[in-house]
């Protein structure tokens, strides 16, 4: 089957043509992003592989269903980028990548949490330029802290293991509880507000919903300690970032760690360091020195990498087959 494969770096071309070389696919690779404007570039593809930043929108999809599209293969888990209803409408079949490896995500979580308790990456810096002192570097221990996680699906109950490990109490929430959280060393579920009333730390890991949408608001800022650090690797938009910049003035929030950002399908996977960052929100964000941003590469190890490419392999292998695909993800109308 041929596919154009959007949003495509040089990394995507080495896994999946690893990951298709025993299958045979057409993969037609494009640089650019998938929107309006550049869905004509599938041609006679009848399908299209695309990422997380990629558009598919109303306008998007009629656009590739009159180009003779069939199949959108998502090579992520999230799909809040693709109007699901519309491309039901339009007969596009939509799969994606439920599950990759959880520790790629989980472990870079506690790499930011390390970084910024103990501001490795000021020190980085000062010791480069010949700076040894240790003023203002003053840390704490993660022993004895209580974490929250927000979402104890596989990535987060991963994240609880990592933290059972260096002692820390551990609060979860999630709408569908794991009857495997409580069973971790001083870890227990409790509400929302309670976890952020007690927890030292929070890290986000839930899917962004319309029920989730600045989850992390100025409420919820209102409710949580004096000096929380707060971590999103999941979904840029779970945090209203404007709230958090206040957060932050007021110091209310101890220190930020982002590896998403609301508005990143303009600034993210991409070398932008020769041009001018026209996104004030953002730059605002990289001034406070207590704020660590990475630009989503959470994801990003070898083994995350393979399990994405073999899933959106073999989903467009059981398309073009005619096979169910168990990774298949429909509209669904609210009741």
């Amino acid at each position: 089957m041929k596919v154009a494969v959007f949003s495509s770096k040089s990394y995507d071309k080495t896994f999946l043509n690893a990951a298709n070389e025993a299958v045979g696919h057409e993969l037609v690779y494009y640089d650019s992003k998938l929107d309006a404007s550049t869905a004509p570039l599938v041609g006679n593809a009848p399908a299209v592989c695309v990422f997380v930043n990629d558009v598919l929108d109303r306008a998007t999809l009629e656009i590739l269903h009159q180009c003779g599209v069939k199949l959108i293969a998502l090579r992520c888990t999230g799909f809040n980028n693709v109007d699901l209803q519309a491309a039901g409408e339009l007969g596009l079949t939509v799969v994606r990548v439920t599950a990759y490896s959880p520790y790629s995500v989980a472990e870079h979580a506690v790499g930011l949490i390390l970084c910024l308790s103990r501001k490795y990456h000021r020190a980085f810096n000062r010791v480069r330029e010949g700076n040894f002192s240790l003023d203002g570097l003053l840390g704490f221990d993660l022993h004895a802290r209580t974490v929250g996680i927000i979402g104890t699906g596989k990535i987060g109950m991963v994240l609880a293991e990592i933290l059972q490990g260096f002692g820390c109490r551990l609060l979860g929430y999630d709408a569908y509880p794991n009857p495997n959280f409580p069973k971790f060393n001083r870890a227990e579920y409790v509400t929302l507000d309670e976890l952020y009333a007690q927890a030292d730390i929070i890290s986000l890991h839930c899917p962004l919903l319309p029920e989730t949408h600045h989850l992390i608001n100025a409420s919820a800022l209102e409710k949580m300690k004096p000096g929380v650090i707060l971590i999103n690797v999941s979904r840029g938009a779970l945090i209203d970032t404007e709230a958090m910049i206040e957060g932050l003035k007021s110091q209310k929030i101890g220190a930020l760690g982002l590896d998403v950002y609301e508005e990143e399908e303009d600034l993210f996977f991409q070398d932008l360091s020769f041009k001018i960052i026209q996104d004030d929100i953002f730059q605002r964000l990289l001034t406070f020195p207590n704020v660590l941003v990475t630009g989503h590469q959470a994801f990003f190890t070898q083994e995350a990498l393979t399990d994405i490419a073999t899933t959106t392999i073999s989903n467009i292998s059981d398309f073009a087959a005619g096979r169910p695909c168990p990774h298949e993800i429909r509209y669904t109308p609210k009741s």
